[in-house]
């Protein structure tokens, strides 16, 4: 199943789609929310969908973001070795993880904000996973995938000047406004079942500049989603970024970073596409 959210004139509409065919979620979901993306209540929108009790609908003409009321974005940080030998980075021991503010997440066609002041806007395309169920402690990675609600794609804009040569932590580099687009649509596990082979791309002004695979992560979803979990708890509707391929703009020669007027689209094999205008905060 696609769990989308249909943007209309009217407003947002939750909307999911199943066997090829697109239904309105309004009758048993006024939204797509943790509620509904956890595990435990597709498989009462599977028995719906059979029962023929949702609307049939078209498909979306324009997306929001798929998840409203998202309780964190975890990050993974350099986990593509082709990623971090691009950037001069040692490839980690370890997870990197930092952290996103969930207002940084916009619809995956909206505008894309260059922060006042900012020289070093770089763009990552990223394959993200959506929690289904309380996830603490985990014993092992191969514990992991069945605590995963979905996948979908995101898009980690990040200011590098402030995240790196600004002093401290990260995040002030990766918490701007607009500086996560997320969607179309998250897939459920049962229609994408292998998150280690799917390809990314992201191409600037119709130039291919990252084109990797989930294969060549340095640390899988299923390590990921098992690592945090020793550190913090995840909740349904949480949400982890889970690294980026090599072909960002700072590890390119002349570093080409991102300007207003700027048009960067990105893919993910299942997941859609999406295209956004780049402007000026």
């Amino acid at each position: 199943m696609k769990f989308a959210r249909s943007r209309t004139a009217a407003g947002v509409t939750p909307v999911i789609e199943a066997d090829g065919h697109w239904y309105d979620l309004t009758p048993i979901a006024p939204d797509i929310d943790a509620t509904v993306i956890a595990l435990d209540s597709q498989a009462d929108i599977r028995t719906a969908i059979d029962n023929q009790t949702l609307p049939p609908t078209q498909a979306p003409v324009a997306y929001a973001a798929p998840l409203s009321g998202i309780g964190k974005i975890v990050c993974i940080g350099l986990n593509y070795r082709d990623h971090a030998e691009e950037t001069g980075a040692t490839p980690p021991d370890e997870p990197v993880i930092f952290m996103k503010a969930p207002d940084t997440v916009v619809g995956p066609d909206d505008e894309v904000l260059v922060p006042r002041r900012s020289v070093k806007t770089d763009y990552e395309v990223e394959l993200a996973v959506v929690i289904g169920r309380t996830t603490r402690y985990l014993d092992s990675p191969a514990d992991a995938l069945r605590h995963v609600a979905g996948y979908a794609i995101s898009h980690d804009v990040s200011e590098r000047e402030f995240q790196i040569e600004r002093g401290g932590q990260w995040d002030k580099g990766k918490n701007c406004e607009t500086f996560n687009p997320f969607g179309p649509w998250i897939c459920t596990t049962d229609e994408l079942t292998d998150p280690q082979d799917l390809a990314l791309r992201l191409w600037v002004n119709g130039e291919l500049r990252q084109d990797g695979n989930t294969k060549n992560m340095i640390f899988g979803v299923d390590h990921v989603v098992w690592y945090v979990s020793q550190f913090m708890t995840l909740y349904p509707g949480d949400v982890i970024n889970t690294g980026t391929p090599a072909g960002v703009a700072m590890g390119r020669p002349g570093q080409p970073y991102l300007r207003p007027a700027d048009v960067v689209e990105l893919e993910i094999d299942g997941l859609g596409r999406q295209r956004q205008l780049v402007g000026q905060a």
